[in-house]
């Protein structure tokens, strides 16, 4: 199998990259070398290699950034998903193409609500998840308009080694870690009321491989662990772990205008096409992810 990767130097592509290449398959990732809004970047790239399944992962994630450039979230992620489509369309049209997308399309939800499936509307609460809902709707044409055989993976949260800190665990950590280097006893921190579905990294991208293998064209996957937990239980170990003691105090600037109180996917539909079931407990991914930052941090 040979895939092609936009967006294989981030946080989720490295894990691919790392994943595919285990199970034997031929790997090539772009990143900034292949600008996604620009169809002749992409046509270049997918002519060169020529897969047999692309995974469109190159997008602007940070919530936080999305208020302050709307305008840039839809020209990456609806346009730079357009442009990969109609390419491979064009260039591959043999091709699977599974776009990631992201469980923030379901916006503020009910308790009542949960587990989310894959059927519950969407009403996405800031400008990220609308590029996404947007990048979704792009998909949805290509496969009912011209056959083309696209999947939409919705992931809920995810962490492990690697993430950047403007995410929350990797941030906390940053904090803690800092906060120990300084003899600091407080650190500061967002809104620690929300709970989140969150699963590990490595079962994120074992999924899209899977949909790939077994996916059907044109249909939505969560990509969840089924479980919600709590920001304050998880800020709560990271300090009994690195720094005991230390206490939290909220800081308004890490606030956002908007936030999703409560989130928990259903992953059934995906394990009944595939068998996918999430192995790695978020014990183990906040040791993993304390551990990389450590060594990350040494001189």
């Amino acid at each position: 199998m040979r895939a092609f990767i936009t967006g294989a130097n981030g946080f989720v592509g490295r894990h691919l990259v790392a994943h595919l290449i285990d199970r034997g398959d031929e790997v090539i990732g772009v990143d900034r070398d292949c600008d996604v809004t620009s169809p002749s970047s992409v046509r270049s790239s997918l002519e060169l290699v020529a897969p047999d399944v692309i995974y469109h992962l190159a997008a602007l994630t940070f919530v936080g950034d999305s208020w302050k450039n709307p305008v840039e979230f839809t020209r990456v992620n609806v346009l730079g998903t357009k442009n990969v489509l109609d390419t491979a369309r064009d260039v591959v049209p043999g091709a699977t193409v599974v776009l990631v997308s992201s469980a923030d399309v379901y916006g503020v939800v009910r308790a009542e609500d949960l587990p989310l499936h894959e059927s519950f509307r969407v009403a996405p609460a800031n400008p990220y998840a609308s590029s996404k809902v947007e990048a979704e709707h792009v998909a949805h044409e290509a496969f009912r308009n011209y056959g083309q055989r696209v999947i939409v993976a919705r992931p809920f949260n995810h962490v492990g080694p690697g993430q950047s800190v403007q995410f929350v665990i990797p941030a906390l950590v940053s904090r803690l870690l800092d906060a120990v280097d300084d003899g600091a006893d407080e650190i500061a921190v967002g809104d620690l009321s929300t709970r989140r579905d969150f699963s590990d990294v490595r079962d994120v991208v074992r999924a899209y491989r899977l949909l790939d293998e077994y996916g059907v064209a044109g249909e939505v996957y969560n990509v969840a662990s089924g479980r919600d937990v709590g920001l304050l239980d998880v800020a709560n170990e990271l300090v009994a772990r690195i720094a005991p003691g230390v206490r939290m105090v909220p800081d308004e600037s890490l606030l956002r205008p908007v936030e999703v109180p409560i989130s928990k996917g259903s992953f059934d539909k995906l394990r009944e096409v595939s068998g996918w079931e999430p192995t790695i407990p978020l014990a183990t991914s906040l040791h993993d992810v304390i551990n990389e930052m450590r060594i990350r941090r040494q001189p």
